[in-house]
């Protein structure tokens, strides 16, 4: 499921990210992959150490966690905190599948379920800078407004275009999901979507507490804790 939700960071947000990245001290983002990885990674991250990160990790997640698309979406159970990145002068990210197994900072690992981009930096920016994701229906080309944030399936093959002029700065995430399957996950989704609706129009009182005892014993039957 690739599902676009706008508007998890406001204009002022985005701003004090924005200042307070123009000027961090970045690093080769090639510190942070494996071998595989290194040989298609050229852009520009701010530490893993860097207590920049941190505070802008806990702005990015606190700011998620008050969006219920994110919430429907996503069903996290556990986030690797925020990192951030930065293209510019042609770099790029060729195709890759991210790691399925990931380090917490409290020494408990994460399956990698949903990869999130928070875009950043307006479209107008930068040229280049598109996020690929490949997937049995073709490629899907994603440069959304600063603020908005796309998530997928972290199984997908995907690839970030190169920038040729101006910076692409993003926040980027990993959470692993009560719902391990992406299918099962959107169709919660779309039943949660469906009910949201239903409510909003008056539907009949009954048959939306069927369909919400329908939508609780899905994600019963298939979440994992």
């Amino acid at each position: 499921m690739l599902l676009h939700i706008p508007g998890v960071l406001d204009g002022g947000q985005v701003a004090r990210l924005r200042d307070a990245l123009q000027a961090a001290e970045w690093t080769d983002g090639r510190e942070t992959v494996g071998a595989q990885g290194g040989r298609v990674k050229r852009n520009l991250q701010l530490p893993d150490a860097s207590p920049l990160r941190a505070e802008l990790g806990r702005e990015v997640l606190a700011a998620l966690a008050h969006h219920p698309l994110w919430h429907a979406a996503v069903l996290p159970h556990r986030i690797l905190p925020p990192r951030f990145n930065r293209y510019e002068g042609g770099g790029h990210y060729g195709f890759h599948v991210d790691g399925a197994v990931m380090a917490l900072p409290d020494g408990n690992q994460l399956r990698s379920d949903v990869s999130c981009t928070l875009f950043l930096s307006e479209p107008d920016d930068y040229d280049g800078g598109e996020l690929i994701v490949s997937d049995l229906y073709g490629e899907h080309e994603v440069k959304l407004p600063a603020g908005d944030a796309i998530v997928y399936p972290s199984s997908s093959l995907h690839r970030v275009q190169p920038v040729t002029r101006g910076a692409r700065v993003a926040a980027f995430l990993w959470a692993q999901s009560l719902v391990r399957d992406d299918g099962q996950r959107q169709l919660l989704l779309e039943l949660d979507s469906s009910i949201q609706r239903l409510t909003q129009s008056g539907a009949d009182a009954d048959a939306l507490l069927h369909l919400s005892g329908v939508y609780h014993n899905l994600l019963r039957r298939w979440s994992e804790t």
